[in-house]
């Protein structure tokens, strides 16, 4: 893990939204919260097998209580956008999608990943 100021952030998430042009406005949302101890970092994607290209991602690096508070950021963060609009959440290799429609379902998945 990276040592960033000084903590020892023992957790980290990955994010990735359908529409690549909203990645940025994730990561502002997720700037903004100013979340104590989340440090969020955009990372160029990584073509698998096949693939010509892959759209960014952000990494969220935290503490587990501090994660759940940045992941807590997407509900609000969806309702916000066209509902046609998802977000992938890569937690220990598991990934989770969540949109507008699905989001009560899946929130507490993920804040259950989360805190394992």
């Amino acid at each position: 893990m990276w040592d960033i100021m000084g903590a020892d952030h023992q957790g980290s998430l990955e994010l990735a939204v359908s529409r690549e042009g909203e990645l940025n406005s994730l990561r502002t949302w997720l700037d903004l919260a100013a979340i104590p101890g989340v440090v969020v970092r955009r990372v160029a994607g990584t073509p698998g097998p096949g693939e010509q290209g892959a759209l960014d991602t952000l990494t969220v690096l935290a503490t587990s209580t501090a994660l759940v508070a940045a992941i807590r950021i997407l509900p609000e963060f969806l309702r916000a956008r066209r509902s046609d609009l998802s977000v992938t959440v890569t937690v220990r290799g598991k990934k989770l999608t969540v949109d507008a429609r699905n989001v009560e379902e899946v929130m507490p998945i993920l804040e259950k990943l989360l805190d394992e």
